[in-house]
C-alpha cells in the first residue's frame, strides 16, 4: 500500500496585521500583465493579497506598493479560492527593498 500524501499546509512564522495597502502584482505564467490589487494582511516578510488570477504555489512575482516605496520579488505560498471572484494569495518576500509598511 502506498503511502498516503498530505496536502502542503503553509504556517507564517510572525503574526500579520490587518492592513488594506494597494500594491501591484507582476509575472504571472500563463496571464501577463500588471495586477492592480490590494492586501488583506501584511507583516514584514510577507503578505496575504487578493487576486483575479490564480497562482501555482512556488510560483515567483513581482510584488511592489503603488506608491513607489517597497518592491520585492516574491514568492506564492498558498492561493486559495474566495467565495464568489478571485484568490487569496499568501507572498513571502525574497529580496525587498525600499520601505515596507511593517
Amino acid at each position: 500500500m502506498a503511502p498516503r500524501t498530505r496536502p502542503f499546509t503553509y504556517h507564517r512564522g510572525e503574526q500579520r496585521i490587518l492592513m488594506e495597502v494597494p500594491v501591484f502584482l507582476d509575472g504571472h505564467r500563463r496571464l501577463p500583465g500588471t495586477e492592480s490589487t490590494f492586501t488583506e494582511n501584511v507583516s514584514a516578510r510577507g503578505a496575504r493579497v487578493v487576486s483575479m488570477r490564480r497562482w501555482e504555489q512556488g510560483e515567483k512575482l513581482t510584488f511592489a506598493s503603488r506608491t513607489g516605496e517597497f518592491r520585492s520579488s516574491a514568492r506564492v505560498a498558498y492561493c486559495q479560492p474566495l467565495q464568489g471572484d478571485g484568490f487569496a494569495v499568501g507572498v513571502e518576500f525574497l529580496e525587498a527593498n525600499g520601505r515596507w509598511v511593517v
